[in-house]
């Protein structure tokens, strides 16, 4: 696929510092097993978008179902193979957000942003691109490392509209590859720009709001100081610090029992108690 904008950049594999980037362990206490594999893949979307259609196209009968370790939501979980490397597909739930107002919405939220997979890969319906976007702009915030599968390309078309992919990926910062799954169009896309975002070979630069008002700035920034002396290593202490600057009671729980310790990397784990850390910022 041609380079979409200079905001995705194109690079050897030699330069990518770190890969694959995926935390075996916090995957494992997430319920999935690395063991044999080389990259891990999220599959995320709305409902009604294709997005299970793409888990089929992709993995074939290689797949497996269950729940998620210690919960009541379904869990698919499959295998493909590309480019000498093999590669581990979780299917997560169906959400409009990740902001954990459900438990399909923690599921999904959790996963990206302690398991850390590799690529990301965010479904939308080409037909209904508005609405998904909150779900896309969401995940840009925990995760540079996105696909977007703009999927039901043909029910677009159909309707009229006609939708720009190559600026879509331009006001996005990530690599964006227009599909018709249940027609098998643009898989074989979608896998090389998986595999180029896995590998190291495209880095994006994901859209992030910067306008921030300077009071949440500086108590964003306060938090993050905080998450880090406490978690070192923790994945992406600023999304979870403006969670819990907006009161986000999943996040909060987790920080009072020491559950975020136990999903942050393992060489953090236990450097101090949580209980170190104060909330007093979010006032």
């Amino acid at each position: 696929m041609e380079e979409q904008d200079n905001h995705i950049k194109n690079q050897s594999p030699e330069d990518c510092e770190g890969c694959p980037v995926h935390s075996a362990a916090n995957l494992m206490k997430l319920g999935v097993d690395m063991e044999n594999w080389d990259y891990v893949v999220a599959l995320a979307g709305n409902p009604n978008t294709g997005k299970s259609t793409i888990f089929n196209a992709l993995t074939g009968l290689r797949q497996h179902t269950g729940n998620w370790p210690g919960k009541t939501v379904s869990r698919a979980v499959g295998g493909f193979e590309y480019a000498d490397s093999r590669y581990k597909l979780v299917d997560l739930p169906g959400t409009y957000s990740l902001l954990a107002t459900s438990l399909d919405e923690e599921v999904a939220r959790d996963f990206i942003l302690f398991g850390q997979p590799d690529v990301t890969v965010v479904v939308v319906d080409a037909n209904r691109l508005e609405r998904n976007l909150n779900l896309v702009l969401q995940v840009l915030e925990i995760t540079d490392r996105v696909v977007v599968a703009l999927n039901l390309m043909d029910e677009a078309k159909r309707a009229g509209k006609d939708v720009d992919d190559r600026r879509l990926a331009r006001d996005l910062g990530v690599p964006v590859v227009p599909t018709v799954a249940r027609y098998h169009e643009g898989m074989g896309e979608l896998l090389a720009m998986v595999d180029e975002v896995a590998n190291g070979k495209v880095v994006a630069k994901p859209y992030r709001i910067k306008n921030e008002p300077p009071k949440l700035r500086d108590a964003s920034a306060q938090l993050v100081r905080q998450l880090q002396s406490v978690y070192p290593g923790l994945p992406n202490p600023r999304w979870v610090a403006l969670r819990l600057l907006d009161g986000d009671e999943r996040i909060i729980r987790a920080i009072q029992d020491g559950e975020l310790g136990d999903l942050s990397q393992a060489n953090a784990l236990a450097v101090k108690p949580a209980a170190d850390l104060s909330l007093e910022v979010l006032g």
